[in-house]
């Protein structure tokens, strides 16, 4: 038993990297697509973060329900909300207790947890990066007035450094 939940594990967590992988790439592809826009100065990236937040979230779900299939698959619960409620609280860790595994298959509860964190880290990373590239197409978060602040300061220091280096 040990074999084949540690194999339907694996199989698992290849499963998720690769649907992860391509729903990320899909959604920087739409992303990438629909950005032109963005190089307005006056445009707000609101709608990018939005498709990029439900486009991660959607990878989310794909993934979760290819669990609670799975466990439905191998008939660890008798319906597939149970299935599909164990694996939303497994996937992020949440793990209320209310339903659990057999003592046989307890293994491959815990692989989805450590697979959901992971996952859910590789989110993180996705979304802060693409803040950060927001910020480097130009986007400027500041009001008019401190915006014009911001510049004086920007010239101001450049001024202060070219001063020191003569």
């Amino acid at each position: 038993m040990l074999l084949t939940q540690l194999a339907l594990a694996s199989g698992m967590v290849v499963v998720c990297v690769l649907v992860h992988l391509i729903g990320l790439t899909m959604t920087l592809r739409l992303l990438r697509f629909g950005h032109r826009g963005l190089r307005r100065p006056d445009a707000m990236p609101a709608p990018v973060l939005l498709g990029a937040s439900l486009g991660v979230f959607g990878v989310h779900t794909i993934e979760i329900w290819l669990y609670a299939l799975l466990y439905r698959a191998v008939d660890l619960f008798a319906h597939f909300e149970e299935a599909l409620y164990f694996s939303t609280v497994t996937y992020a860790t949440i793990g209320y207790g209310d339903l659990t595994l057999s003592h046989q298959w307890r293994l491959l509860g815990a692989i989805e947890g450590a697979t959901g964190v992971i996952m859910l880290g590789w989110s993180t990373a996705f979304l802060v990066s693409l803040l950060t590239r927001l910020r480097l197409l130009g986007h400027d978060w500041l009001t008019p007035a401190t915006r014009e602040d911001s510049a004086r300061d920007r010239q101001a220091a450049s001024q202060t450094a070219d001063n020191a280096s003569s």
